[in-house]
């Protein structure tokens, strides 16, 4: 069956770069996996990672210096052959995807003479010759919005085994872990190592959650631990998954907050229909969060005032979510034509990544959030005197840090699919 779905995901490439062909007027289209990378003036690369263009087209996790070559037929894939003492060969992986191949292994670059002279490159440059052709680049791009039935169970498979590590950091944080104690149970549960996440794991106790991209691991045990907020990932053949979740300790005003945005977020997945508009949700949200801040008594000022204020906003910063595949933030979130016409974000929520209709299998993010951050509370008091919020209370919570709650989703017609909620549930 998982064959049978990489054959029809491959079809559906093969579809989309003959139209490109035509369209650019080419007879070849080249797309290279990249090279390694290296710290200043040191011998120790970087963790590689695929140009997502070329590990769209396999099944397995690229090495670095392959090419993918598209001349209408068969695809070939150029696989570097050369060898030395210091690595570990890059043995080309078994499976039934090699009968949709044509393999070159290649110890040099002389494979480059047989290309078409009308031929176009995407991706990192390796030459004079190879260089990034921008407009192809953007072409292909509109279209990667959109996932194949493939695309869905790959990443369906690492909202698995993601969930397998979020369990894990929970059960450590109740146990008294400390913050690196908590990122190491999450990594031996979804068998990775750190390089091997999609994004550096975030792992904030009590007022570390309330930093949006933290990413430091205190080594300290928490005296007082009272949330955990931990926004963490896995990859699966290239894909990611990016899903975050809140802990609470206590049964206090903040933990029925927590459960109140719940509510929220899955609202919010519900309306993840083709044909919605995410900024129109995107608003739904910060209406959502002002209904949350009067009702937790934070904020005194009706929903409507604070929307005309923008109070939600110094709570809830980011954007409702983004695009995911590939890449945690994939492109072509606010590209609205393979010509690269694009829409802005909204001038009062310049963060939001999805500016894009939603269309049926799109697989997108669902984030909402409420945050205590000190530097945008002091910026509502400096810039809206009359908030109508109290700082008593939100003295009271900064210690707790903040909420995020996000499932990773794929757009429906008449009902969504939430692949985190269906991990979640798979794993009890």
């Amino acid at each position: 069956m998982e064959n049978a779905l990489y054959a029809r995901h491959l079809e559906t490439l093969l579809h989309r770069y003959r139209v490109a062909l035509e369209e650019f007027k080419l007879d070849a289209i080249v797309v290279a996996s990249g090279s390694l990378s290296y710290y200043f003036q040191d011998d120790n690369s970087h963790p590689f990672k695929a140009f997502s263009f070329a590990q769209q087209w396999l099944p397995f996790q690229l090495p670095a210096n392959c090419f993918i070559v598209f001349k209408r037929d068969k695809p070939e894939l150029i696989w570097p052959g050369k060898q030395d003492f210091w690595h570990m060969a890059n043995a080309i992986p078994e499976g039934e995807w090699q009968h949709h191949w044509q393999i070159t292994p290649v110890n040099d670059d002389t494979w480059q003479r047989s290309l078409p002279k009308r031929s176009a490159f995407i991706g990192p440059v390796v030459s004079e010759r190879f260089q990034h052709h921008e407009e192809l680049f953007t072409w292909l791009t509109y279209d990667r919005a959109v996932k194949t039935s493939y695309e869905i169970s790959c990443l369906e498979r690492a909202s698995q085994i993601a969930v397998l590590g979020h369990n894990a950091a929970e059960q450590a944080f109740k146990q008294g872990a400390c913050e690196l104690d908590v990122h190491l149970a999450y990594l031996a549960a979804t068998k990775q190592d750190a390089s091997d996440t999609p994004y550096p794991n975030i792992v904030g106790i009590n007022e570390h959650a309330a930093v949006l991209h933290y990413e430091k691991k205190s080594v300290e045990r928490c005296i007082r631990p009272l949330t955990l907020l931990v926004d963490a990932g896995a990859s699966y053949t290239g894909y990611a998954s990016d899903i975050t979740r809140t802990t609470t300790v206590l049964d206090d005003d903040f933990s029925a907050l927590v459960k109140d945005m719940d509510t929220l977020q899955q609202q919010l997945v519900g309306q993840s229909l083709a044909g919605n508009s995410f900024v129109e949700l995107h608003y739904q949200t910060l209406a959502g969060v002002a209904k949350l801040l009067k009702k937790h008594d934070i904020c005194k000022l009706s929903v409507e005032e604070q929307l005309a204020k923008h109070i939600p906003q110094y709570f809830f910063p980011h954007g409702l979510g983004h695009l995911l595949g590939l890449q945690v933030h994939d492109l072509g979130g606010k590209q609205h034509s393979r010509k690269g016409e694009t829409v802005a974000s909204p001038k009062d929520s310049p963060y939001l990544r999805l500016t894009r209709p939603l269309l049926e299998n799109m697989v997108i993010t669902i984030e909402p959030g409420l945050y205590f951050i000190p530097m945008l509370l002091d910026k509502m008091r400096a810039e809206q005197p009359q908030h109508g919020c109290s700082l008593s209370k939100i003295e009271a919570l900064l210690p707790y840090g903040g909420i995020r709650i996000e499932d990773n989703v794929v757009v429906g017609v008449e009902t969504p699919r939430n692949l985190t909620r269906e991990a979640f549930a798979q794993s009890n």
